[in-house]
């Protein structure tokens, strides 16, 4: 019975691990509802892919401490069944390590590229008191470019990044509205969330990694800084900055108010639309969706030694 109970809590984990990752994950993007409340939207999805990680981090130690009065007697079955569940830890615990060292490194190098860069070619933004836009900053960087843009570098030496033409074509509650959406990015440290996703993300094998997850992560954290600017300016003017801005690019590796299609900024205006109707039945939900599927790993565990 324990070589029994141990096989099926290996392949109960290793099998929850895999419905989290690729159909649970895929509902939850076809889940739109859910963007209405990006900040519970982000913990659930947070929570789904702890859920995945710890049911592939605990199959090897569960299965040696189920059989661990066994293996001393040097049973090949157990042995086996040992040996197949490190494995899987094993190879899950490197390929974090390898992706977190890839992407975090790959990230921290771009951003560091870009503040030089921006040193260079970027000034201070003088206009500041004139346009009665606040304090002068140090963070906040123009660079002499026609086309409206603005984005954040993050990171301890972040920069806020907007262009000659948002100057031009932006009134001044519009560029405020910018700037407090910006900031609310480097406050809050988006970029260490959708780090933490771009890591899972890369360490998954290629055949079930879902760009779409991603794309979803990046947009909850572009809502959550939507509604930080509009609360800090007004709706109005937030929204007519994501009009303005719709269409335009920004470098890999930061955080933009703008976005690369009119489709994107369309969604994300009727998320900004949709700011203060909370619906607690959804809430209540989301949050226990999250709590749920924290507890998962440890529900299969339990049940399967209770079945056998």
């Amino acid at each position: 019975m324990p070589l029994l109970s141990a096989l099926l809590t290996v392949a109960g984990l290793i099998l929850l691990a895999a419905l989290l990752i690729w159909p649970v994950q895929s509902a939850m993007v076809r889940r739109q509802i859910f963007r209405r409340e990006p900040l519970l939207a982000l913990f659930v999805w947070q929570a789904v892919a702890l859920a995945a990680v710890i049911s592939l981090l605990a199959a090897g130690p569960v299965a040696l401490l189920l059989l661990r009065d066994h293996i001393a007697l040097g049973d090949p079955r157990h042995l086996g069944i040992v040996g197949v569940a490190l494995a899987v830890t094993g190879f899950m615990v490197i390929r974090l390590l390898i992706a977190g060292h890839q992407v975090g490194a790959s990230l921290r190098r771009t951003r560091r590229e870009h503040v030089e860069l921006l040193e260079l070619v970027g000034r201070e933004f003088d206009e500041l008191e004139e346009l009665d836009l606040g304090r002068p900053s140090r963070h906040l960087r123009v660079i002499d470019h026609p086309a409206p843009t603005a984005y954040c570098i993050p990171g301890l030496t972040h920069r806020v990044v907007i262009s000659t033409g948002v100057l031009e074509r932006l009134g001044q509650p519009e560029i405020l509205a910018v700037l407090a959406h910006e900031r609310a990015h480097v406050r809050a440290r988006h970029d260490l969330l959708v780090e933490f996703f771009t890591v899972l993300h890369t360490a998954m094998p290629k055949s079930l990694r879902q760009h779409a997850v991603l794309e979803e992560v990046r947009l909850l954290a572009e809502v959550l800084a939507d509604r930080a600017g509009a609360r800090a300016i007004g709706r109005v003017p937030m929204g007519r900055a994501l009009v303005a801005l719709a269409g335009s690019r920004h470098p890999v590796a930061t955080f933009a108010a703008s976005t690369s299609t009119v489709s994107a900024a369309h969604v994300r205006l009727n998320l900004l639309s949709d700011a203060g109707r909370r619906n607690w039945i959804m809430v209540a939900t989301m949050i226990g969706y999250a709590l749920l599927s924290l507890a998962l790993p440890a529900a299969v565990v339990l049940w399967v030694n209770a079945l056998t």
